[in-house]
Order: structure tokens, then C-alpha cells, then sequence
């Protein structure tokens, strides 16, 4: 039977610009099946937590203008459950709202923090890992996340150093560090006490309540006060009045780096197979291949073409020639052609296309 007084809160509040054109303002990335497997990510993320906790204590942080999309695939949820940010402020707010919203229905509560967009496979081996940090959050006052064991020097990822004398599979947090320069990254592999940070996040309500008083005082005093609103018609209103006043900054910024000074932040070093599925090269990675290495996904006529992602719309005939590691995504009413290893110039070409007109993002 799962523990009631575990919570999840699952964060689906971000529009993915790094995988635009396909995530964009109107359906950001957390609603699409980009793997195929029959259900999106939001989907994923809320089944791979069947075992951990009662479906009624999920909560999903969400822009107001994803109201209905959630819905829409979790018509199970309550509304209570659905917690809507009037505009966006990056993950400490939305991390503070879930936190007081989940202490006035229950003070013993234990919460993992989720993003909405990760690819997590060997999920069995993922809910024990999950079930060895709220073992650790239900008797102590650590901030506790999960550390993925890297791959490869990539310069994508924010990275945690540990202690490596700590016997206990909980290890206290040396340093937190966020994307490195290659050759830096380079020396964390090597060095063999980092590990790449994926941003999931387990605590007792009572631990993160008071890290808030103590790191972010203004932003503890703003939900502390909306609290008394939240379960009834007024929450609404009311949380429209505090995103207005509060700061945007980072749960990682705002807490995580100031509370590994004072020994309260830990790492579980977990070993399952995850990926922040936030670029159309981690897309490339995560998806299936045929044998010229190629992804692709819709309507396509492929020629000479090797080491690419492309994906389409099936209504559209799409013929490729002559191409190698290149992105071609389709959707809507916008193609883009990149080159792979250049693929953080997307953001760019999203600015540059909102100055052109925002029905292009």
C-alpha cells in the first residue's frame, strides 16, 4: 500500500523552447507523446509515480493557459490538484505554492519534486531510488536530490559534487556547479565525486517550509499569507496577487546553493536510465534509429541522408536529400532546418521569430 503522506508535484509549467517548433506557447513539450510510446510526457511522469503515492495527492504546477490540456489528458485530477501560475517565475515560486498548498492538508507530508519533461526508463528501479530518499526526508532535515552517474562530458547538465567518505547511500552535497565548459566537464567525469543534477527533488514539507523562511523570507511570507486562501474559491485571485510581487528565480539558486553551505542538501546516487529530455539532440538520443542512424518520424522520403532527426506531420510528403546530423522538424506553420551540433541557436531563431509575429511561437 502506498504511503498517504507521500505528495508529488510534478512542475508543467515550462514551453520547451529548445524543441521548438514542435514545443511551443500553445502546446509546450510536456503534452506530446515525442517518443511515441502512446502517451506524453505529463502522462509519463504522473504514471511512473502509481507506487509512490495516493493519485490524489499529485499535484500538477502548470500555467494558467494549460488548464485545459491538463484536463484534458489527466481528467482524473481534481482542480485542487491543478495549480495554476498566473505568469511565469521559474521554479522557486512554483516549488513554495506546491509546499504551502500541501502543509495546510497535511503537515506530515513528505513531496518529491518533478519535472515534466524527463525520460526515465527501469522505473522500478526509479521508484526504489525515490523510496530511499523519502525514507531519508521522513526522519531528517535534509533537501535531498538525485544525482544521475554521467556518461559523458556534457556541458548541458548542472553538476553535484559529493563526499565520497559519506557510507550511507544518502551522501552529503559538497558543491553545486551549473553547466560547465567542456574541458571543466571533462574533469568532473574524471574526477569520479560528480554527478549530473536531475533537477528531482525530495523533502518533508516542515524541512522545505523552513529553507524558505531562512533563504527566501520574502517569498515564504508571500504564500505563508496567500495560505489561508488556498482550497476555496478565493485561491484564484489570491495567487494571481502573490505571482505578482514575487521574485523569478530558481529553486536551485534561491535554496539548493545556499543550503549545501549550512549541511542540509544530499544526493542519492541513482543508477536508472534518465534523460532531461530538453533538446532536439537528447531527443536524437532517446529515440530509435534505423540503420543509417537516422530519426524519423512522420511522412518522409529520406535520401544520402545519415545521422539526422526529422519530424513531420503525416499529412505533409517530406523528401529529404543529401543531408548529415541535421534537425528538419515540421509543425504547423514552421520548418526548421539546423544543423545538430549548433542546435542552441533554436532559441535564437525563436526570438528572432516572435519579433517577426508570436503566432510563430
Amino acid at each position: 500500500m502506498v504511503n498517504k503522506d507521500n505528495y508529488v508535484v510534478i512542475m508543467a509549467g515550462g514551453v520547451g523552447t529548445r524543441l521548438w517548433p514542435f514545443s511551443r506557447n500553445s502546446r509546450p513539450k510536456q503534452f506530446h507523446d515525442l517518443l511515441g510510446v502512446g502517451s506524453s510526457l505529463l502522462q509519463q511522469s504522473v504514471s511512473r509515480f502509481s507506487d509512490i503515492c495516493p493519485f490524489e495527492n499529485i499535484y500538477i504546477v502548470t500555467n494558467e493557459m494549460y488548464y485545459g490540456l491538463v484536463k484534458e489528458q489527466l481528467p482524473h485530477l481534481n482542480d485542487h490538484q491543478i495549480l495554476l501560475e498566473p505568469m511565469m517565475r521559474n521554479t522557486a515560486p512554483c516549488v513554495a505554492y506546491a509546499s504551502y498548498k500541501i502543509l495546510k492538508q497535511n503537515p506530515q507530508a513528505n513531496i518529491v519534486v518533478s519535472p515534466a519533461d524527463q525520460v526515465i526508463r527501469q522505473e522500478g528501479l526509479f521508484q526504489q531510488t525515490i523510496l530511499k530518499a523519502l525514507a531519508d526526508t521522513q526522519k531528517s532535515e535534509h533537501l535531498v536530490t538525485l544525482g544521475i552517474k554521467p556518461t559523458r562530458p556534457d556541458t548541458g547538465y548542472g553538476y553535484i559534487q559529493f563526499f565520497e567518505e559519506d557510507i550511507d547511500e544518502v551522501k552529503r552535497v559538497k558543491m553545486f556547479l551549473e553547466k560547465p565548459e567542456l574541458e571543466m566537464a571533462k574533469q568532473f567525469l574524471a574526477s569520479g565525486d560528480f554527478v549530473w543534477n536531475a533537477g528531482i527533488f525530495v523533502w518533508n514539507v516542515q524541512t522545505i517550509v523552513k529553507a524558505f523562511q531562512n533563504y527566501m523570507p520574502e517569498v515564504a511570507d508571500i504564500f505563508a499569507d496567500a495560505q489561508k486562501d488556498f482550497y476555496t474559491d478565493k485561491e484564484l485571485n489570491t495567487i494571481k496577487k502573490a505571482y505578482s510581487i514575487c521574485p523569478s528565480k530558481s529553486i536551485d539558486h534561491g535554496i539548493m546553493e545556499k543550503a549545501y553551505q549550512d549541511e542540509m542538501v544530499y544526493v542519492v546516487l541513482s543508477e536508472f536510465d534518465w534523460s532531461d529530455l530538453g533538446t532536439w539532440k537528447s531527443l536524437y538520443e532517446e529515440s530509435e534509429k534505423n540503420e543509417d542512424k537516422n530519426v524519423i518520424t512522420g511522412n518522409v522520403m529520406a535520401y544520402e541522408v545519415k545521422n539526422c532527426i526529422i519530424k513531420t506531420s503525416k499529412d505533409k510528403l517530406v523528401v529529404v536529400q543529401g543531408l548529415e546530423d541535421y534537425i528538419v522538424a515540421e509543425f504547423d506553420d514552421v520548418v526548421l532546418i539546423c544543423k545538430k551540433d549548433e542546435e542552441q541557436k533554436v532559441k535564437d531563431f525563436v526570438a528572432d521569430a516572435k519579433s517577426k509575429g508570436a503566432k510563430f511561437v
